[in-house]
C-alpha cells in the first residue's frame, strides 16, 4: 500500500498499516469493592502516555471536587463516568477503553465489584479473552473474589492474572503476596485454566504497572503491562459450521436468502447443509455480501446465503454442517448464574434466548448450587441473587444447541422473566440430551420401517431364542421319561416347529410402526 501524502507529515496509510498487524486483546478487571480497579485501569492508561491533555486536565478538576488522594490525581475517575459512582466511589456501570501500545492492540472492560452489581460484570467479562482479578494485598481474597473468578472461568476464559494490589500497605513484602498466591491456587485447582499468573502491583503509586519497581526487588516475573503485551491467549476452536438465521430476506419474489452471522465453521457454495432442528437437507447455493458475492465465507462474517432447494426456514432456526456434531434437544444440561431479584424455583417458566431462537424453558427439580468457599455443589430448593448452580431445562420444543465449551454463541444463553421482561440468568449449556434430528421423509412408509429389522436379522433372534427355551424342554422330558433319544426327538420337532412361528411373529411387528422412536 502506498500511503498517502500529509502536509503534517503524519502517513494515515502506514498508521493504520500497523494497527491492523497488531493482536488485540479483550480483558476484563474485576475484583471486589476497593480493591484498586479502577485506579490500576487510570494508572495503567496514564503511565502507558494513552491520556490527551484535555482529559489530564479534566482529571486534575475532577480529582479536586470528586478525589480521595487529596492533593494527588485520583486515577479511579478516568473511567468512572457516572455521577452515582462518583458519589458512592464504586463502579456501578461497565467502562470499556480502547488503548493501543507499540505492540499490541487492548479493549479494557472494568467491572463493578460490588456484589449487588455482579449481573454487569457478567457483561462485562462474556466476551473477554482474558480476566485480570485484582486482589488487595491486605485484605486478601474475599467471598466476590471467588464468585468473579467462578464467573469468568464459567464463561470460557481460559486465562487469568491475578494482580495483588496495594503491596504498599504491606511493606512490600513478599510473604503476604506467596500466602495470597497459595490460598488461590488451591481454589483454582478445577477451574480448567489454561494459564494463572500472579503479579505484584501497587495502582496508586504506579509501581509494577508499566515498568519493573524497584521496591519489588524479590519478584522476578515482567511488569504488568508487559505481560499483557506478550501473553498468547488462543482463540476458541468453531470447526462446525453454524449460522443462526437472524432474518429471512426477501427483496422479490425472485430472491431468498437467509442472513445471520457465521459463529462457527467456513462455507462455500455447493456446501451440503441442514436446517436445525427440522433436519431439511439441501445445498448452499450463493453466499450473498454488499460487496458481491463470496466463494468463501468463515466465523465472525454477517452473509446472506441462498440455498439451491425450496425449504422452510425462518428466524431462529439454524443453518448447520453435515455431520454428528449438530445436536437437537429439548434438554439442556446447564450452569446457571442467577441474577434475578426473585429467586429462581424448579417449575416456573422462564423465556430462553439463544442465539436468534427463542423457547420457553423451566428448571427441573434437581437444583445444586456451588458453595463459594468449599466449591462443592449443594442441592437445593432454589438459587437466590448472585448464586451460581446446575440444573436441567426442560424446553417446551426441540432446538439447536451446542456445549458451550465447543460453540460460544450456540451454547450461551440468557433467561428472561415473561412478566417482568428483566433479564434474570446468564447460562452456558455443558451437555445436551441429544434427539435425532429428523430427516426430510418424518413419516416412512411400512416397508422403510421393516428395512430396520432385515430377515437374516429376524431368522437369527427365532433361533437363538428357541435354543434357549428347548434347552429347557430337553431337560424337562429327558427326566420325565428316563430316555435321552426321545427327548432329542421332541425338542427337535419343537425348535422346527416354533422356530418357523417366531420368524413370522417377528415379520409382522417390522410392519407396524406403533411403538417406535
Amino acid at each position: 500500500m502506498t500511503a498517502r501524502p500529509d502536509p503534517t507529515g503524519f502517513a494515515l496509510d502506514d498508521f493504520l498499516v500497523r494497527q491492523e498487524s497488531r493482536s488485540l486483546l479483550r480483558f476484563v478487571v474485576c475484583g471486589s469493592v476497593d480493591h484498586g480497579k479502577s485506579t490500576f485501569i487510570g494508572r495503567l492508561l496514564y503511565e502507558g502516555g494513552l491520556l490527551f491533555d484535555d482529559q489530564l486536565d479534566a482529571l486534575e478538576v475532577d480529582s479536586r471536587r470528586h478525589g480521595t488522594q487529596g492533593d494527588e490525581r485520583d486515577f479511579a475517575l478516568v473511567l468512572d463516568g457516572l455521577a452515582a459512582e462518583r458519589e458512592q466511589k464504586i463502579t456501578i456501570d461497565v467502562a470499556y477503553r480502547f488503548f493501543t501500545t507499540q505492540r499490541r492492540k487492548f479493549i479494557v472492560a472494568d467491572v463493578p465489584g460490588h456484589e449487588q452489581y455482579t449481573r454487569n460484570m457478567a457483561t462485562g467479562a462474556s466476551t473477554a479473552d482474558l480476566a485480570l482479578l485484582l486482589v488487595s494485598a491486605r485484605e486478601g481474597i474475599t467471598p466476590q473474589t471467588k464468585r468473579h473468578a467462578l464467573i469468568v472461568s464459567t464463561l470460557g476464559v481460559r486465562h487469568i492474572v491475578v494482580a495483588v494490589n496495594k503491596m504498599d500497605l504491606v511493606g512490600w513484602q513478599q510473604a503476604p503476596f506467596a500466602a495470597l498466591e497459595a490460598e488461590f491456587r488451591k481454589f483454582a485447582e478445577d477451574l480448567a485454566l489454561n494459564e494463572l499468573t500472579f503479579i505484584p502491583i501497587a495502582a496508586r503509586s504506579g509501581d509494577n504497572v508499566v515498568t519493573r519497581s524497584d521496591r519489588l526487588s524479590w519478584y522476578r516475573g515482567p511488569a504488568l503491562l508487559d505481560y499483557l503485551e506478550q501473553v498468547e491467549v488462543a482463540s476458541q476452536q468453531h470447526d462446525a459450521f453454524r449460522l443462526p438465521v437472524q432474518w429471512v430476506n426477501r427483496p422479490h419474489s425472485d430472491f431468498r436468502g437467509y442472513s445471520g452471522l457465521i459463529t462457527g465453521g467456513e462455507v462455500y457454495p455447493g456446501m451440503p447443509v441442514q436446517i436445525l432442528p427440522s433436519g431439511q437437507r439441501t445445498r448452499v447455493e450463493r453466499i450473498v455480501t454488499a460487496d458481491g458475492d463470496l466463494e468463501h465465507a468463515f466465523a465472525g462474517q454477517a452473509v446472506t446465503v441462498t440455498l439451491a432447494d425450496e425449504v422452510d426456514a425462518s428466524r431462529g432456526e439454524v443453518i448447520a454442517g453435515i455431520g454428528p456434531s449438530a445436536p437437537v434437544t429439548s434438554r439442556l444440561a446447564t450452569r446457571l448464574v442467577w441474577m434475578g431479584r426473585e429467586a429462581l424455583v424448579p417449575g416456573r417458566r422462564y423465556r430462553l434466548k439463544l442465539a436468534s431462537t427463542n423457547a420457553t424453558a423451566r428448571v427441573e427439580s434437581d437444583l445444586r448450587v456451588i458453595d463459594l468457599d468449599t466449591r462443592e455443589t449443594q442441592v437445593t430448593d432454589r438459587l437466590v441473587t448472585n448464586d451460581i448452580g446446575f440444573g436441567v431445562l426442560q424446553l417446551d420444543r426441540p432446538i439447536a444447541a451446542d456445549r458451550y465449551a465447543d460453540q460460544k454463541d450456540t451454547g450461551g444463553f440468557i433467561l428472561i422473566d415473561p412478566e417482568s421482561c428483566d433479564t434474570v440468568a446468564m447460562g452456558i449449556i455443558e451437555g445436551t440430551f441429544q434427539e435425532e434430528a429428523p430427516s426430510l421423509a418424518r413419516k416412512p412408509a411400512i416397508d422403510e420401517v421393516g428395512r430396520t429389522e432385515t430377515r437374516a436379522r429376524s431368522l437369527a433372534k427365532a433361533i437363538g431364542w428357541r435354543a434357549v427355551g428347548s434347552l429347557g424342554t430337553f431337560v424337562v422330558v429327558g427326566l420325565a421319561t428316563g430316555s435321552l433319544k426321545l427327548a432329542g426327538g421332541v425338542v427337535l420337532a419343537e425348535m422346527l416347529i416354533k422356530i418357523a412361528f417366531n420368524y413370522f411373529h417377528e415379520r409382522l411387528w417390522t410392519t407396524i410402526s406403533w411403538g417406535r422412536r
